[in-house]
């Protein structure tokens, strides 16, 4: 029996040279801004020194000084990280891009320490969902098809598989949704090339788009997805998971059964029981 591989879904190439146009412009993009503002409180939250934390990113010249001393790696199939070598590892804004995300969170559980801590930001499922539907909308009027234009991204019910298919304990994914206004569709534009999310699909068309179906996306979008005042709304959700390498010292699920308390008794209750039978009105 012949084996397939699954076709790739990021053109590797082309998200390089994305980012590397991003990294010119040399500004924090405000998306990555909030995505660090929400790190720091969960490692807050978590309270614990880290001595030798790792950072995974597309955009190292954003995260490389978010936490002191990280060793800096870049997002690629195989990750460049020493086994059990850190107690920390963040993999931040890039993981929407991989072909194989399970397989990124496994090499970041095999660099953890024991009871090491995984945390990772990424765009989710409801990230331009107004431009998805106005583009669609817009090129099956104009060509009556739809060619591949955003990357597909992952709903947050999954993502919490993810984590433990990948082995990490304790998981949890949770999410935050920004909502921008724009003028007009190229300042959204904009903002996706100053993050280095410009269209790196491997299925993506390699012709230019004729500017009409860029007009006709923007009519759709004022038509559908405008403010009051004639603006533009995109949504942004973040979604961020946490897990941790398996350690004995963490906390575990009782067997079913092994409680030595009632919950009437915690609750400081009484408990009634019900009759071995019960007449169903009807039934007689």
């Amino acid at each position: 029996m012949t084996r397939t591989t699954p076709p790739e879904l990021t053109d590797r190439a082309a998200l390089l040279r994305n980012r590397a146009r991003a990294s010119a412009t040399r500004q924090v993009p405000f998306l990555h801004q909030l995505a660090q503002e929400e790190l720091q409180f969960r490692l807050d939250m978590v309270n614990r020194p880290f001595n030798a934390p790792a950072i995974i990113t597309g955009l190292p010249q954003v995260w490389a000084d978010f936490v002191p001393d990280a060793r800096v790696v870049a997002d690629d199939p195989v990750l460049d990280l020493q086994e059990g070598a850190h107690d920390l590892v963040l993999h931040v804004m890039a993981l929407h891009w991989a072909s194989d995300p399970v397989g990124q969170m496994v090499q970041a559980r095999r660099a953890l320490r024991p009871d090491g801590l995984f945390l990772g930001v990424m765009f989710g499922g409801q990230t331009l969902a107004e431009l998805r539907s106005a583009l669609a909308q817009a090129e099956a009027d104009l060509t009556g098809g739809l060619s591949p234009r955003v990357v597909p991204m992952a709903e947050i019910r999954d993502l919490g598989a993810l984590l433990q298919r990948a082995g990490l304990a304790l998981p949890v994914a949770d999410s935050l949704t920004q909502t921008v206004a724009y003028s007009r569709l190229q300042r959204l534009f904009d903002d996706l090339r100053e993050m280095g999310e410009r269209n790196a699909l491997a299925a993506r068309r390699r012709s230019l788009s004729p500017p009409a179906l860029f007009r006709r996306t923007e009519q759709n979008y004022a038509a559908h997805y405008a403010d009051d005042s004639g603006r533009l709304q995109a949504t942004y959700e973040l979604i961020f998971l946490t897990g941790w390498a398996p350690d004995d010292s963490q906390p575990r699920p009782l067997r079913p059964g092994s409680a030595k308390m009632s919950l009437a008794d915690a609750l400081g209750s009484v408990e009634t029981p019900l009759p071995d039978q019960v007449k169903i009105p009807g039934n007689d």
